[in-house]
């Protein structure tokens, strides 16, 4: 399992406006929220980021993060609409 990490102020700033942190996301993936891990889509912008797609409190979040060989550093935790249609909603059919 890697070791995750973050930036403090991005976390403090997220906890603010969106009521969440990179505390909440560890927890999410240790308890077993990780509903999908995918590499992102536009790799020429964001080269080597992988997208966690993590339930939380029943709503589908999005985390960028970028792996290293043995931790992972969390860029930043947005609601995500598409993922909630695909991989929520599906699940509760």
């Amino acid at each position: 399992m890697p070791e995750y990490y973050w930036d403090e102020s991005k976390n403090s700033l997220l906890q603010q406006t969106r009521n969440i942190g990179f505390e909440d996301v560890v927890s999410a993936i240790k308890s077993k929220g990780v509903l999908a891990d995918i590499t992102h889509p536009n790799q020429e912008r964001y080269p080597g980021q992988h997208i966690l797609v993590i339930k939380i409190n029943n709503y589908v979040y999005a985390v960028p993060y970028v792996p290293s060989k043995d931790s992972w550093f969390l860029k930043t935790i947005y609601p995500n609409r598409k993922y909630n249609k695909k991989y929520l909603i599906k699940e509760q059919i």
